[in-house]
């Protein structure tokens, strides 16, 4: 088993780098809504980091399973995205601003995806994933995000949105100083295998199923991850009420990663993949009919244990599964492009064309369709891998 003091590095890199998206993604479309900006300006220039995970993450995935050279390639990344994220604090108009977030993202974008091949090698033993030692690692960033998401809603309703390039500089620092604790491993190279093709595992009908499967549940996500604070902002709801609210499905998630060895078992991989996209239609329904009743959005946002933190873990694992060994980079990286690259540049474009013709709330009752959709090809996934079940 790997030893624990082999993976506190990578529960650091969690925490720092889920604590910087827990206060950019969250309010950068408020911080450019407060620079003046339209609302379709705000989708193009949130699109961006959606757009560099159409080919970031499977480029630096690519050279990370060909070299091993996973923590190298993390190091590179930080230190460029941290120098990125000092010209935030110019004034660089909306063109000038696009392209320092491109250079930002490109380099982010692909952190997480060496990052859980690199942990994903050191939790999985005999060719099975520990979820129990995934969870206890991914919490930590979770964490991150809690403390973030709530910080800085109550700094920014405090003292304005103007320091969100201080805190962006300061997170990714963070960052840059987990990646350097990192243990320096790098994977074995076994020459009959630098080259495995990839090609065979696509073309597998519960894999094309899977990623499908994954892009309409993560579309269904983008109302969130992209509209939320903007619509909770629409209705009237303070900025530490946003914090509060986006802290409420951050601690669930923790809960979920901490206990999730124990609920796990009770169901196939693929019964979980159903669940969760099923659930998903729930959760928009509710946002997008009551998210001016508290008491119903809390209950929308505690399924975010579910919608997200259930199906982090699934996918991780089945993409293990799929994916081993020397495929396993690309195999992350083929899901960030699919499940959040794609997701993300259609969700952001079209989700402000459609807000601004039909209102925010039209963007939920999109997801509503999209999360139908996602259920659909995840009850294929789970109809191919196990024709004879019933699910409960």
């Amino acid at each position: 088993m790997p030893q624990r003091r082999q993976l506190w590095p990578f529960a650091a890199l969690s925490a720092s780098y889920f604590a910087h998206i827990g206060f950019f993604n969250p309010y950068l479309p408020l911080w450019l809504q407060d620079m003046g900006l339209s609302l379709l300006t705000i989708s193009l220039l949130t699109a961006v980091q959606a757009a560099t995970r159409l080919f970031a993450p499977y480029a630096w995935g690519a050279i990370s399973d060909r070299t091993g050279e996973r923590v190298k390639l993390l190091r590179i990344g930080a230190g460029v995205a941290f120098a990125s994220a000092c010209l935030l604090f110019l004034d660089w108009g909306p063109v000038g601003l696009g392209l320092v977030l491109l250079v930002m993202f490109t380099h982010t974008s692909s952190m997480m995806p060496m990052s859980e091949a690199a942990m994903a090698h050191l939790v999985s033993q005999g060719g099975a994933f520990d979820t129990k030692r995934y969870g206890r690692v991914r919490l930590w960033g979770s964490m991150g995000f809690l403390v973030t998401v709530f910080a800085a809603g109550a700094w920014f309703e405090a003292f304005g949105m103007q320091h969100f390039p201080g805190w962006t500089v300061l997170s990714l620092g963070a960052v840059l100083l987990s990646v350097w604790w990192l243990p320096d491993i790098k994977e074995a190279s076994h020459h009959s295998d630098l080259h495995v093709p990839v090609g065979p595992v696509l073309r597998q009908k519960p894999v094309q199923w899977f990623f499908a499967s994954t892009f309409f549940h993560v579309l269904s996500h983008i109302g969130i991850y992209v509209f939320f604070s903007l619509y909770l902002d629409s209705l009237g709801y303070s900025k530490t009420m946003i914090g509060v609210l986006w802290a409420v499905s951050v601690a669930v998630e923790i809960g979920w990663f901490f206990t999730q060895s124990r609920w796990l078992p009770r169901l196939p991989l693929t019964g979980w993949l159903v669940l969760c996209s099923a659930t998903m239609l729930l959760r928009m329904g509710l946002t997008a009919a009551w998210a001016d009743v508290l008491w119903v959005l809390l209950l929308a946002q505690t399924l975010h244990a579910v919608t997200f933190a259930t199906h982090h873990t699934v996918c991780i694992a089945l993409l293990s599964h799929h994916f081993p060994g020397r495929l396993r980079g690309r195999g992350q990286a083929l899901y960030t492009v699919v499940a959040y690259g794609f997701p993300g540049v259609l969700g952001a474009l079209l989700g402000g064309l459609i807000s601004e013709r039909w209102g925010l709330v039209s963007v939920f009752w999109v997801s509503v369709l999209t999360s139908g959709v996602a259920t659909a090809a995840a009850y294929k996934v789970w109809r191919l891998q196990h024709p004879r079940q019933v699910l409960p």
